[in-house]
C-alpha cells in the first residue's frame, strides 16, 4: 500500500531521495541535474522583501547554475504564492545595489492536488494538468531569446489531459493514484524514479518515527482545516445577514454556491421558529 502523497511528510521522503529528484527533474523540466545536497524548509538570510518564507524542497547543482524548488500544496491561492516564491529566487541573487547579474537559472514545480477553484480574468475556469511560466523573451515576429530561461511549472493530477507525455503523466498518475487508489495503484514501473518513488512510499518500508510523523501531520491538517472551514461559515453567515450577493461570499471564503444557499435556508428557518 502506498502512502498518500498528499501529506507532506510522505512527499519529502519520496522527493528529497537523489534518485527520484533527478528523474522527477528529468521528466518535468527536460534537464539533467547534478545535486549533492536537498534540503527541507529551506529559508535565506537575510530575508527577501517583506516575507520570511520557507521552500518545501530545495536544492542547487554543483556548478551554482541551476536552482529548482519542489513546492507540495492541496489548495491554489490563486497563483500568488507560487509566483511570490519564483520571483523571489531570482530577486534573491543580486546580492547589492551594482549587481545586477542574475547568474542562476531557477525552476520552480508546484505539485497542487486538488482540483482548481480559480479562472481566468474572463471568468473561464483553469482547468489544466500542465501550466508553464517561460521567462525568455520573444521578438515581433515570436522567435524566442534565450536570456533567462527561468520556469515556473504548475502540474495538478486532477484535470488529465490526453496530450500531456508519458514521462510527465508518469509522476501525475503516481501522485493521483497514491491519494485516491494506494492500495491497487496502475504505475509505469519501468521508469526508475518511479520505481524508486514507489519503494519509498510503500507503508510497509516506514520506520515507525515516519509513520507517527505521517500521522501528526495529518491530524494536524484535518484540525486545520476544521478550524478554517468553520471560520468560513461564520464570515458566510455575516455576509449573508449584510445582504453580500452569493458570488461575493464564495468569493471571500471558498465556499460553493450551493452551500451558501442552504446556510441562507438554514438562517431564514431559524428565523421563523423564533417568530
Amino acid at each position: 500500500m502506498l502512502g498518500n502523497l498528499d501529506n507532506g511528510v510522505i512527499f519529502k521522503k519520496a522527493f528529497t531521495n537523489l534518485v527520484v529528484f533527478k528523474a522527477f527533474v528529468r521528466d518535468i523540466l527536460g534537464i539533467d541535474v547534478d545535486v549533492e545536497v536537498i534540503e527541507t524548509e529551506k529559508k535565506f538570510s537575510p530575508k527577501i522583501g517583506y516575507i520570511d518564507f520557507e521552500l518545501d524542497i530545495y536544492a542547487e547543482s554543483k556548478d551554482k547554475k541551476i536552482a529548482i524548488e519542489i513546492q507540495k500544496v492541496e489548495y491554489d491561492q490563486h497563483f500568488d504564492r507560487f509566483l511570490h516564491y519564483f520571483l523571489m529566487l531570482i530577486a534573491e541573487q543580486q546580492k547589492s545595489a551594482k549587481q545586477y547579474e542574475i547568474s542562476q537559472t531557477v525552476y520552480v514545480i508546484v505539485v497542487l492536488t486538488a482540483p482548481y477553484t480559480i479562472s481566468e480574468k474572463n471568468g473561464k475556469p483553469i482547468l489544466d494538468e500542465f501550466l508553464l511560466l517561460d521567462f525568455n523573451m520573444q521578438n515581433i515576429d515570436g522567435e524566442i531569446r534565450d536570456l533567462y530561461g527561468h520556469q515556473f511549472v504548475c502540474l495538478n493530477p486532477n484535470h488529465p489531459n490526453q496530450n500531456t507525455p508519458q514521462k510527465i503523466r508518469d509522476w501525475l498518475d503516481l501522485i493521483y493514484q497514491s491519494i485516491h487508489n494506494p492500495e491497487r495503484p496502475a504505475l509505469n514501473t519501468e521508469n526508475e524514479g518511479i520505481r524508486k518513488a514507489i519503494e519509498l512510499i510503500d507503508y510497509e518500508n516506514f520506520t515507525n518515527e515516519e509513520r507517527t510523523a505521517s500521522k501528526n501531520k495529518e491530524a494536524n491538517r484535518t484540525i486545520v482545516a476544521t478550524y478554517k472551514n468553520i471560520r468560513n461559515i461564520e464570515i458566510a453567515k455575516e455576509g449573508i445577514k449584510k445582504g453580500y450577493p452569493n458570488e461575493i461570499i464564495a468569493d471571500l471564503t471558498s465556499l460553493s454556491i450551493e452551500f451558501i444557499e442552504n446556510l441562507k435556508e438554514e438562517i431564514r428557518n431559524t428565523k421563523d421558529e423564533l417568530l
